[in-house]
């Protein structure tokens, strides 16, 4: 499944990069396409209930907040 989610505090390649290494590592995510510009994260996971909210918890505690 692919979804989008806002994240906000990101506003340099490092938050970037933090963002996508949060989101990436979590267990079900196939691949995590961040986009500074945007303020958002492309996610394509497994689809599995709580997944997104695995991510969602994941970038709070680097520090982001997803949305």
């Amino acid at each position: 499944m692919k979804t989008t989610i806002k994240v906000s505090g990101m506003n340099c390649g490092h938050c970037s990069a933090a963002v996508q290494k949060a989101a990436g590592g979590v267990p079900g995510v196939i691949a995590a396409l961040v986009s500074l510009e945007k303020g958002e994260v492309e996610l394509d996971y497994d689809g599995a209930p709580g997944t997104l909210e695995a991510v969602k918890k994941a970038l709070g505690r680097a520090g982001y907040k997803a949305g």
